[in-house]
């Protein structure tokens, strides 16, 4: 005997189905009008009568209530509605990025002006600075070197930061983030 899975054309599996018209399968719920106003309890099937009334969908707003509450509504109308304000939400989101620039101990004084000035950009532009100073081989002994020069890159950069992250050691890197200030940088 050869076992042949059931089909699936079309359909993805375990898709949760909108509370709609027939999917209402509650004994009782509370139905609100087109208009705002309650109609009261009563089963769905009379709930779904009373949508085709007025020629409208039956649309659960609140299915874990008691009594469940439904309303009245065009339901293809209040999708498109929901889609727009999804939509315009994600539009008005602020993406902040974080931004890396890394330094050595050793660094010449011109280098570290040029990154300060690649790091205001950033930071003019809204986004985070991660800053981290890398130590190789033997400049692990002489810790504070590196710290040195990340205090004279926060100077360089002045009021328009804050910092987020205090300096701290990572691994072979002694990492800081800096924020933009809530004056000085866009919000």
């Amino acid at each position: 005997m050869i076992f042949i899975p059931e089909q699936n054309y079309g359909k993805k599996p375990n898709q949760p189905k909108e509370l709609v018209n027939e999917n209402i399968r509650f004994p009782s719920v509370l139905v609100i009008g087109p208009n705002g106003e309650q109609l009261g309890t009563m089963s769905s099937r009379e709930a779904q009568f009373e949508a085709n009334k007025y020629n409208l969908d039956l649309f659960c707003v609140a299915p874990n209530a008691t009594p469940p509450v439904c309303k009245i509504l065009n339901y293809g109308k209040y999708r498109y509605e929901q889609q727009k304000k999804a939509k315009e939400n994600k539009k008005n989101q602020v993406k902040i990025e974080v931004k890396e620039i890394q330094l050595t101990p050793q660094i010449g004084l011109h280098d570290l002006e040029t990154k300060a000035r690649a790091a205001a950009k950033f930071i003019a532009d809204g986004n985070k600075v991660k800053v981290g100073v890398r130590y190789r081989g033997r400049q692990m002994t002489h810790l504070e070197v590196g710290e040195e020069t990340l205090k004279k890159f926060i100077e360089l950069l002045g009021d328009a930061i804050t910092v987020e992250k205090q300096p701290s050691m990572d691994g072979r890197w002694l990492v800081t983030v800096l924020a933009p200030n809530k004056v000085g940088g866009k919000k």
